[in-house]
């Protein structure tokens, strides 16, 4: 497994990794830099000949009412959550071979709900089911696949990040609304979505390819919150 994360802490997770055994390695990339991608899938391929599988899982949010969204706000979703995910698809995919697999983590916001500061993020993760399909039309051919993922909350950095922005005094009081709200009333792990992220990446996928898997623990399955018996 190979990382490639832009966060100080990337040394630290490859250290806590390699303790458990795990064959893992690392490179701090900022998936906005197209020449930086380049040099390390380069280097990943000379000592491994080959990358089966990409899990585009890169992705920023922060909310901001739309009126007030500065272009630079803007451009931060797009540039990572868009771009990024397009640059370091081209870049590898010039060494994936037949059987190969892409994921990619877009999300129920923009797709299928939205919340109101989502605007750019909603954006960008509905471009990711587009970006999807059209290219797991033109890889098919290659016997490369190419499956979206679109989680509704799980637990991650990410969460606790929107949960400040919506409240910095009781970010805990956000995630507990947000559990309280899904009929499973917790959020996903990164666990388990990491499980749906292997499953999709491998041989036992080997028919499936353009395809959207939601794991959200139900949150998109009330019509309403007070209908009901």
């Amino acid at each position: 497994v190979i990382i490639f994360d832009y966060s100080d802490k990337l040394e630290e997770t490859l250290k806590e990794l390699r303790e458990q055994v795990y064959d893992v390695d690392g490179y701090l990339v900022d998936i906005r830099d197209r020449q930086k991608i380049k040099e390390c899938v380069e280097k990943v391929v000379e000592k491994y000949g080959k990358i089966d599988i990409l899990v585009n899982n890169a992705g920023v949010a922060k909310l901001t009412p739309f009126e007030e969204t500065p272009d630079e706000i803007r451009d931060f979703h797009f540039d990572i959550n868009i771009k990024g995910t397009w640059n370091m698809s081209q870049e590898v995919l010039k060494y994936m071979p037949k059987d190969g697999s892409i994921v990619n983590l877009s999300s129920v916001t923009g797709t299928m709900v939205a919340d109101s500061g989502e605007v750019a993020y909603a954006t960008t993760k509905a471009a990711l089911l587009g970006f999807t399909k059209g290219l797991a039309a033109e890889v098919v051919e290659k016997g490369i696949r190419v499956n979206a993922i679109l989680p509704g909350y799980i637990m991650t950095p990410m969460v606790e990040g929107i949960a400040k922005d919506s409240d910095e005094n009781n970010p805990n009081s956000v995630v507990k609304g947000i559990a309280d709200g899904i009929p499973m009333k917790r959020l996903g792990t990164i666990e388990e979505l990491g499980e749906l992220a292997a499953f999709l990446a491998s041989n036992e996928a080997s028919y499936l390819t353009g395809q959207s898997y939601v794991i959200d623990g139900g949150s998109t399955l009330p019509e309403t919150m007070t209908m009901g018996v």
